[in-house]
């Protein structure tokens, strides 16, 4: 994604990463250490990889399409430890669910940076204190 903006619990940035990151089919033959994985890959291949995997980026044709964080959930039960990416379609009202799925970090383009600014990110990066379960559960952190 050119021109991308990168979302964190510290708001808006810049990609850092820049080693190339090859779709999944051509990374695990390539042994590279990154890889885009689509919505409807099969990442069963990827775990015999995962130590050697520096990025994992997952992308989401559509805000709608809710299989990414699937993906990253069944990732990090799988064992992944690095950095794990979503790209594309997610909004700022899905920050919060997509660092509970398991995500590091958001890509999205400079124009759903510019109808979602910053501060709607950010809104959602205390995403911890917003757990549901945890309130359910009575854990829930009270921030003043």
């Amino acid at each position: 994604m050119t021109n991308s903006v990168l979302v964190t619990d510290t708001g808006f940035g810049t990609d850092d990463f820049s080693r190339q990151i090859v779709p999944l089919s051509e990374g695990i033959a390539a042994n590279v250490p990154a890889v885009d994985v689509a919505s409807d890959d099969d990442i069963a291949p990827l775990a015999r990889h995962l130590d050697s995997l520096r990025m994992i980026r997952i992308d989401f044709p559509s805000f709608a399409d809710g299989r990414g964080f699937t993906l990253a959930r069944q990732l990090r039960q799988m064992g992944y430890t690095g950095r794990l990416r979503a790209r594309g379609h997610v909004l700022a009202d899905q920050y919060a669910m997509a660092r509970r799925a398991g995500f590091d970090e958001v890509e999205i383009d400079q124009s759903l940076a510019a109808r979602q600014p910053e501060d709607q990110w950010l809104a959602r990066a205390d995403w911890q204190a917003h757990d549901y379960q945890a309130r359910l559960r009575g854990q829930a952190t009270v921030s003043a």
